[in-house]
């Protein structure tokens, strides 16, 4: 019988960073969609608690490869010190489905989602947009910065948190990735100038008012995927016009959109998804807000584990 184990090829954080870059990954997830894939065909991922946290399982079938993703969230991480997102993910050959390769999932993680933002708001943000404000302070608000750094001229970030240390440590790492910007800690006022914005955060309320944010600013919104959180106003959304990965998982998961659609602020048709947004079925609305709205999914996570392998 073949061992199994011994054919994997290991992928470790450090191999990953190693052969993928943010701007291949950024053209890598940019590719999938304006080459035809919708996301709305995707593999349904499920999400189970468990005690402390959830589990989620994200298969993905692309191109003749097959992938699935073992992650798990535990809020009470950050405090310990540990990631709050952690992940394994497999890599399997798509006719046989024997595994391939096993990466660092937590790695994949954190290159994949900001790839994902960055693809979207190189499309939907105004071409000139470089004054950028984030808020969070954890790995993806980081890594925000290094892929939006690699599809805008960026000028200026202003790291938002509550922590004054971990706002230090942000803006630390975030220079070090983007080297001669202007990296600082910032508060909501910020928001007044800023046609970039980052929401990377575990809020389960509204982090600022509609009345906030400019007609020209194209936000993205990543840190909830549970209906009963929201990081947006209801009343922004409904101003907006509201970009997701698939319609599917937004009414299904996405805090943001379920919460203004109840109130009655955006009907669902309203919602653009990724494929009519790259395939240009849909055209960008640049007399008012953008918004990218994203939960996650498994087609996100191979496209960009493909290009390791």
């Amino acid at each position: 019988m073949p061992d199994v184990l011994s054919d994997l090829t290991l992928v470790s954080a450090d191999a990953l960073a190693a052969r993928v870059s943010m701007p291949a990954a950024v053209a890598a997830i940019r590719d999938t969609l304006r080459g035809g894939f919708d996301p709305e065909r995707d593999l349904p991922r499920s999400i189970l608690d468990v005690p402390h946290g959830q589990l989620l399982l994200m298969p993905a079938a692309l191109d003749g490869m097959v992938g699935q993703k073992l992650a798990s969230v535990a809020p009470g991480n950050p405090a310990r010190g540990l990631e709050r997102i952690q992940a394994l993910y497999v890599v399997m050959d798509g006719e046989t489905l024997t595994p391939t390769a096993l990466l660092d999932g937590t790695a994949l993680t954190s290159l994949r989602t900001p790839a994902v933002s960055a693809a979207a708001l190189d499309v939907v943000a105004e071409p000139d947009a470089g004054e950028l404000v984030v808020i969070g302070t954890g790995p993806q608000a980081v890594r925000h910065v290094e892929a939006l750094a690699a599809v805008r001229p960026l000028r200026t970030v202003r790291f938002l948190g509550r922590d004054a240390g971990r706002s230090a440590q942000a803006e630390a790492a975030a220079s070090a990735l983007v080297p001669g910007v202007d990296v600082r800690s910032g508060t909501l006022a910020d928001l007044a100038s800023a046609d970039l914005i980052v929401c990377a955060t575990t809020a389960s309320a509204p982090l600022f008012p509609d009345a906030a944010v400019r007609d020209d600013a194209a936000i993205v919104a990543i840190g909830s995927h549970e209906p009963a959180k929201s990081e947006l106003d209801p009343t922004l959304l409904g101003r907006a016009q509201v970009v997701v990965e698939s319609r599917r998982v937004a009414l299904a998961e996405a805090g943001d959109v379920i919460q203004a659609v109840h109130a009655g602020t955006i009907r669902p048709d309203q919602l653009v998804t990724m494929h009519a947004l790259f395939t240009g079925e849909t055209p960008v609305d640049r007399t008012r807000p953008r918004i990218v709205k994203t939960c996650g999914m498994g087609w996100q996570d191979l496209a960009v584990a493909r290009l390791a392998v």
